[in-house]
């Protein structure tokens, strides 16, 4: 059987939709037209009308396009024809390259040939009608008639790619152009209006879970202030209480509560600055209390990770005080542990940075009464080291600048009965500068001063461990210093009441390290 008597066998099979023709020059608009004719949806409304084309069909599919149907085909000319002949209509895209194109010449040729009857649809893709149609599509057919093309004109100045695209579907279905436009309008409203209603639901949910999770959120964060707010109580009012009491395991016991708190926090760089330093404070003392118990390998991995943290937090914000306030602590701890290993070239540039941070305080903050005490205490710091090393000069001058700073304090609050504790120590240590320049009768008036203090505090506080402690440094203290000008007798009557004194506190709290090492102090003899 020829090829011709083949096609002549198929030509009333209708197998495609549409003969999709075009030049290789326009593939790629060939490519992403077919895709949308064979995507495209009918509007439900009009599926199931008759029109001149038959019933309308869901989908105008197939579409022929013979470089995609056919890449393996063993002859390209007879596949053609044989889907020319079983196609309903014929889509021509039409370019300066389509009218130059033999091939899609010869294809509306052989479809019009084929189908005198069945209409041919123009899609105008780019120039002129005059430079861009196809000879064949405008010329006579083989009777000598002139068939006018249905035109779809996809230039922007025209009908646009939109409207080109819904006369195209309306070509292939026979329906009424207004009405696909109509009702393709009415489908895109209810689709828009179908989302708009899914992205208020989704805003709405979104909405609501957000608000859930500000709740919750608003919720967790009530419930950590009121923990860190028992955690500050721990650390200020409960606290003092413990150590006037002197129960170092009860403080123990206290600060490790307040540490597993931070520990159950699953990241702690998520963690607020403030809870970041109240976590510092709470490692400073623990790191005290170590320290009192002899554990001074635990008090310094303590001391450093607090001041790791303060470091931190103060390199963010350089001129926050409460930052700058927390560093000088870790200063200090760090330069006490130090101290008291008798490390003093490591101690004193701690001491030293600790006054630094307390001097930037008071610049910052002048009238806070509390950064003026800690300028105190750090100036107390560096005249200890230099009572201990007897000079030089200008490091034991800061013995006076202590006990003046913390006149200057008491002047601020005169209603701050604290701060008497801490004006005795600074007499006492104004004492011992003084003795470190053999000046033993002007240190014995500022003993007196700081016993006068410390007795006072006793009597209105017997209970208290910090003042009963201060008292027996106190008499101890005196002692030596009457030991050193011959009052010998006198001398060792104090020492044996301080004897006694560090031995009651021993008996309150058996843990307090410092206590027993001030009891083997008490156990020497006295010596000029």
């Amino acid at each position: 059987m020829t090829a011709e008597q083949d096609i002549a066998g198929n030509e009333g099979t209708r197998r495609y939709r549409a003969f999709l023709s075009y030049s290789h020059a326009d593939e790629r608009f060939a490519g992403q037209l077919h895709r949308w004719l064979e995507s495209y949806r009918i509007p439900a409304r009009l599926v199931g009308t008759v029109t001149r084309a038959g019933e309308v069909p869901r989908r105008v599919t197939p579409i022929f396009r013979d470089r995609a149907e056919l890449p393996a085909a063993s002859s390209l000319d007879q596949e053609v024809r044989q889907a020319l002949s079983q196609s309903d209509v014929l889509l021509v895209l039409c370019s300066p390259a389509a009218r130059n194109s033999r091939w899609v010449d010869a294809e509306i040729e052989l479809f019009r040939s084929l189908h005198p009857d069945r209409p041919v649809i123009a899609a105008l893709l780019e120039g002129e009608p005059e430079d861009s149609f196809p000879v064949s599509l405008v010329g006579p057919d083989a009777n000598g008639v002139i068939h006018e093309p249905i035109a779809a004109d996809f230039r922007a100045e025209h009908d646009g790619r939109k409207l080109a695209r819904l006369k195209i579907v309306a070509g292939l279905t026979g329906i009424a152009l207004d009405q696909i436009i109509q009702r393709d309008a009415q489908r895109q409203l209810r689709r828009v209006i179908a989302i708009t209603l899914l992205t208020v639901l989704l805003t709405l949910s979104m909405a609501l879970m957000l608000i859930f999770a500000l709740r919750a959120q608003m919720e967790a964060e009530h419930q950590r202030q009121q923990a860190e707010g028992l955690i500050e109580f721990m650390l200020t009012d409960l606290r003092q209480r413990l150590e006037g009491v002197g129960r170092l395991d009860v403080l123990q016991s206290v600060n490790e509560r307040a540490l597993d708190f931070y520990a159950d926090q699953s990241d702690l760089k998520a963690l607020p600055a403030d809870s970041l330093e109240r976590r510092a404070r709470i490692l400073h003392a623990m790191g005290e209390d170590d320290h009192k118990r002899g554990d001074h390998a635990g008090a310094l991995a303590k001391f450093s990770e607090a001041h790791r943290v303060t470091g931190t937090l103060l390199a963010a914000d350089p001129r926050d005080p409460s930052r700058i306030f927390a560093h000088a602590q870790s200063e200090f701890w760090l330069g006490y542990v130090d101290f008291i290993a008798k490390r003093y070239d490591k101690a004193l540039p701690r001491f030293l940075a600790y006054r630094a941070l307390a001097e930037h305080l008071v610049r910052l903050v002048p009238g806070n009464q509390a950064y003026w005490r800690e300028l105190a205490y750090a100036e107390g710091n560096i005249c200890t080291i230099a009572v201990t090393r007897k000079g030089p000069e200008e490091q034991l001058a800061e013995c006076g600048n202590a006990l003046r700073t913390m006149e200057r304090v008491a002047r601020m609050e005169p209603q701050d009965r604290s701060l008497d504790a801490d004006i005795a120590n600074r007499h006492a240590w104004m004492a011992d500068a003084l003795r470190a320049q053999g000046r033993d009768v002007e240190a014995l008036g500022e003993r007196a001063k700081q016993a006068a203090i410390v007795q006072r505090l006793v009597r209105e506080d017997p209970k208290n461990a910090t003042y009963q402690q201060d008292w027996m440094l106190a008499r101890y203290s005196n002692a030596q210093l009457l030991y050193s000008l011959g009052e010998k007798g006198r001398a060792e009557q104090l020492r044996d009441e301080a004897r006694d004194d560090v031995a009651r506190l021993i008996a309150s709290d058996p843990e307090n390290n410092d206590w027993r090492l001030w009891q083997m102090k008490l156990a020497r003899p006295l010596e000029d």
